[in-house]
């Protein structure tokens, strides 16, 4: 079997100034030693780490093996597919939140209907110091939180961020209901509230005792919604 050429390094060169980057950012994204660096600007990147050099740089694998061709757009974000179980990515459970009136605790029941899991880059999590095994997926049900949050739309919660804070959107157990809301400091009292404009439908309600027991903060959302 023939050995895969190596990339060449001006092709990630070229890509670092795109991204407005330098080799020490690469090194320290990839951590690498300044001696590999070196070997790969004299024989260009082994092929064996196109996948996670093409993530770094934001990039397919074809783009950076030159098979496709890409454009930069101010302000966007590149879209890259991820495969199921690829393991340069965490994979957060989707779950069904199973609550009951009271309770502190839940049981989260695999949402298998939706794929599964949802992937998120692990230097997302690094940054914001989340642990992995705190945190899951899960569907937002009704209208009350638009246009924050849509039916349908998929809300990563931090179980073990259950600090209350005025203005920040929460998934409460509100009566053995699983809702997600904002919690907002009224006259005393903390209040769930819906973002939803419409007063006469969506009224906040109070939130006090074993009524009202914070899931997890939500911390991120995944929205078909532009």
């Amino acid at each position: 079997m023939n050995k895969k050429a190596n990339i060449p390094w001006e092709v990630v060169e070229n890509r670092l100034a795109e991204l407005k980057k330098d080799q020490q950012w690469l090194r320290e994204e990839l951590q690498l030693s300044p001696n590999v660096v070196t070997n790969w600007k004299n024989r260009g990147v082994p092929s064996g780490k196109a996948v996670a050099v093409a993530r770094i740089l934001e990039l397919s694998t074809d783009q950076l093996l030159g098979l496709e061709s890409y454009e930069t757009v101010a302000g966007a974000s590149r879209v890259q597919a991820v495969e199921r179980g690829d393991p340069s990515y965490v994979h957060i459970k989707k779950v069904k939140l199973r609550l009951s009136a009271g309770v502190t605790g839940f049981q989260a029941d695999p949402e298998f209907d939706s794929g599964g899991t949802v992937a998120v880059d692990p230097r997302w999590i690094a940054r914001n110091g989340y642990s992995p095994d705190r945190l899951i997926a899960i569907k937002v049900h009704g209208q009350s939180m638009e246009p924050t949050l849509y039916e349908e739309d998929l809300v990563i919660l931090n179980t073990a961020d259950k600090a209350m804070i005025d203005g920040v959107v929460y998934a409460f157990n509100y009566e053995g209901q699983a809702v997600v809301k904002r919690l907002s400091r009224d006259a005393g009292e903390w209040w769930l509230t819906s973002d939803n404009p419409d007063q006469r439908k969506y009224h906040r309600k109070l939130c006090r005792g074993g009524d009202c027991i914070i899931v997890g903060r939500v911390v991120r959302k995944e929205s078909d919604h532009i």
